[in-house]
């Protein structure tokens, strides 16, 4: 790699931090694109031969934590040997330790603001046919009864998301609790498996 591939990788990792950290003191709503050039080394224009907006930032970051988590998502929900109930609650905790660990304790919480953008990236819509292919799964294998597969997706990534951000919010952070609260709902009210599930 040569120096101005290393200067770019550098500037782009400059910006998502500054943005990230904006995000996290001033809400993503708040931020400017100012607030983030400010951040950085960067002048202003610079911004713009990397992003054009700081929605662009948002999708950049909501696919780079994607992408991180896919892995541990996959590895939960291959473990089909399991029980349906320790299946959707695996994936549930997965997510929510994994955001406990993206964001510190300091109140500097990268991903809060991001929990509640909506990104349609290659990397999100992985996650999305992941979570998409495991309620196939459990409908083929006759744990539930048939359900709309779309519903269910949007509705467990909802929840996740929502819960997710919630949990960011309190102290301590306990992904547990959240993946408890979270399963249950999801099984026990929109699916209406009232602890019928096997």
């Amino acid at each position: 790699m040569n120096k101005r591939e290393r200067s770019k990788i550098a500037n782009r990792r400059a910006i998502l931090e500054a943005a990230r950290a904006a995000f996290a003191e001033l809400g993503y709503q708040a931020t400017t694109v100012r607030d983030i050039v400010r951040r950085t080394d960067l002048a202003s224009g610079t911004f713009y031969n990397y992003f054009q907006s700081k929605e662009e930032i948002a999708a950049a970051l909501e696919s780079d934590s994607a992408a991180r988590f896919a892995p541990l998502l996959r590895t939960q929900l291959a473990r089909t040997d399991e029980d349906l109930r320790s299946i959707v609650h695996g994936a549930f905790h997965a997510f929510f330790a994994f955001l406990v660990a993206e964001n510190s304790e300091d109140g500097r919480d990268a991903a809060a603001p991001l929990v509640g953008v909506r990104a349609d990236t290659p990397e999100t819509r992985a996650i999305s046919d992941e979570v998409h292919a495991l309620f196939e799964t459990i409908i083929a294998r006759g744990d539930v009864p048939p359900i709309n597969v779309d519903y269910a997706t949007a509705a467990a990534i909802g929840i996740a998301r929502e819960i997710g951000h919630a949990m960011l919010l309190t102290k301590p952070r306990d992904a547990r609790a959240a993946a408890d609260f979270a399963s249950g709902l999801l099984l026990d009210g929109l699916l209406g498996l009232g602890g019928q599930a096997r």
